[in-house]
């Protein structure tokens, strides 16, 4: 009797394994961080998600119905129209896992996850919008609703056995009983520092970049290409021009004014400010004086291209049109192969946003363009969540910052005049851009996301940007910090709090389960008691099958 009862338990018990296929136990929870999307309200316009709790069950872009559950996506899974139809289909919320190297991923792959990113940035959006790194857990979780997803295709008897006995359902948590908050007290830091030139009043060149970064998650925009190359760069000609300027015998005749600005993507915020600071409130700067053009520099670590966008074309004999002329002669000569061109933008008085920082200069009448190898200013390059230190070509880097270094000093001691030939080269040996400065420069500028809301909030942020002003002060003279605090009656730019969430993911067997194992429960019971109830005819029955095989 007890070898019959074994045997019908270790039949049923092997045949729950089959069918269930996991050691996963029935309920299990895994905590992790996930960060918010973007929330800002820019003078009128809101951007980002307004949502921050979650209580859903984790389904897969694929499924059909997507109402109150909680969407997982993969980067090469995030399309604008699987978002938009989250959003149609009234999800509880979106879930985006971020490799943590996205080297193996395909450059179409890339630049197809930041065209949807920015333009789900550009909306807004009720449902909470998570992003979070990838790790074991999580890729476990989404290869299941990707399975149970993927079974839909199944026969009915196949997705009832799998759901009754297989499926795991995942929940997702995210619990904050604060609402969310705008931050007050925003502060955007701007850098400045110059070099003198030889004499006096001479004229003024102004060299600027900004230094924060933007994506779809705050606390995950590191900022590489945009704008990390413009402030590598930016640092770069500041200890080279400096080793210049340190002689008077090769000082030219210019001033080099440098500026490192805050709020640059959130409508150059931090630039308008420095400018008003410097025209209007200020009783002299150099601003005031002769401004021969400003040079802002912007994503400036990849392709082949080099363009220089201005707001209006500038005139004949003008310092602009010569820098721009000395730029074409050093790249013919020189990078051949770079395509170089000017792309002329009239600047929008009714639009409440500029495009390039030139814009925020020449609306204040002084001359100003910006070198970058991106055509259009509404490029998905400008800010995502995956520009980070693999989207850098150093090689591209290091040749760009050469290129203008090269024109600038071509354009300072007037060389073309002077009958210097086209491919002289001036910024070699100590002179020359080093790469191991560049690829330091860069690390430490992607350390930390660098998104501006934070910049002055977190304490890696901020020594960030104390350490910037050191290398100012390492290399220029007049070195003067900025802080510019926000209006609180009428402010240009809000942010709001909870950009980074502690979320709980539950996993569970669905109630089906349950039914399905106090089923096999009851069998096993009912096979004991009927062996039991008629154990005699069992025993006979089972003695004559044995003697008829023996015989």
């Amino acid at each position: 009797m007890m070898l019959l009862s074994s045997a019908a338990a270790v039949v049923l018990l092997l045949c729950v394994k089959h069918l269930h296929g996991s050691a996963l136990p029935a309920v299990s929870s895994y905590e992790f961080t996930a960060y918010r999307m973007q929330q800002y309200n820019l003078g009128q316009q809101k951007h980002g998600c307004r949502g921050a709790i979650v209580v859903a069950e984790a389904r897969s872009a694929d499924e059909p119905s997507l109402t109150r559950r909680c969407v997982i996506m993969k980067v090469q899974d995030f399309t604008t129209e699987k978002y938009l139809e989250a959003q149609k289909q009234s999800a509880a919320a979106v879930l985006i896992l971020l490799p943590k190297n996205i080297s193996g991923i395909s450059h179409d792959t890339i630049r197809a996850f930041m065209l949807s990113e920015s333009e789900a940035v550009q909306r807004e959006s009720l449902i909470p919008v998570y992003v979070a790194p990838e790790d074991v857990q999580l890729l476990y979780m989404y290869e299941e609703v990707k399975q149970a997803a993927a079974t839909r295709t199944s026969s009915i008897f196949v997705r009832v056995l799998r759901s009754m006995v297989t499926a795991t359902a995942f929940q997702i948590l995210v619990s904050n009983n604060a609402p969310i908050k705008a931050i007050p007290d925003n502060t955007i830091v701007t850098l400045e520092g110059v070099l003198p030139g030889a004499g006096e009043d001479v004229p003024t060149i102004v060299i600027t970049a900004h230094y924060d970064s933007y994506g779809l998650a705050p606390w995950l925009s590191y900022g590489a290409d945009s704008n990390g190359s413009g402030v590598t760069i930016l640092l770069e000609l500041a200890r080279i021009f400096q080793k210049l300027y340190s002689s008077s015998r090769t000082r030219p005749q210019y001033n080099l004014m440098f500026s490192l600005t805050g709020g640059g993507k959130y409508n150059f915020l931090g630039t308008k400010r420095w400018i008003e600071e410097n025209l209007d409130h200020a009783e002299t700067s150099l601003l005031h004086d002769n401004v021969a053009f400003v040079l802002c520099l912007d994503t400036l670590a990849k392709g082949d291209d080099l363009y220089t966008h201005v707001s209006r074309p500038p005139k004949p004999d003008t310092p602009a049109h010569s820098f721009i002329q000395q730029l074409e002669e050093v790249v013919s000569s020189r990078f051949p192969w770079v395509k170089v061109g000017v792309v002329h933008k009239k600047i929008n008085l009714v639009e409440s946003t500029v495009a390039w920082e030139h814009e925020r200069y020449s609306l204040r009448r002084i001359q100003g363009f910006t070198l970058s190898h991106l055509e259009d200013p509404k490029s998905e390059l400008r800010g995502s969540v995956l520009d980070t230190m693999t989207q850098v070509d150093f090689r591209k880097l290091k040749r760009n910052g050469i290129i203008i270094a090269e024109t600038l000093a071509r354009y300072m001691y007037n060389l073309s005049d002077k009958g210097s030939p086209k491919d002289v080269q001036i910024f070699k040996g100590q002179l020359d851009f080093q790469d191991s400065r560049m690829s330091s420069l860069m690390s430490f500028l992607t350390s930390v996301p660098r998104a501006t809301q934070l910049l002055d909030k977190e304490p890696s942020q901020m020594l960030l940007v104390n350490s910037l002003e050191h290398e100012f002060k390492r290399y220029l003279q007049q070195v003067h910090r900025h802080t510019f605090r926000q209006d609180k009656r009428d402010p240009d730019i809000i942010f709001f709090d909870q950009m980074n969430q502690p979320v709980v993911m539950y996993r569970v067997k669905p109630a089906a389960f349950d039914l399905f194992l106090g089923g096999c429960i009851a069998a096993y019971l009912g096979i004991v008691y009927y062996t039991i109830q008629n154990f005699g005819c069992v025993y006979t029955k089972l003695k004559a099958a044995v003697k008829s095989k023996q015989q």
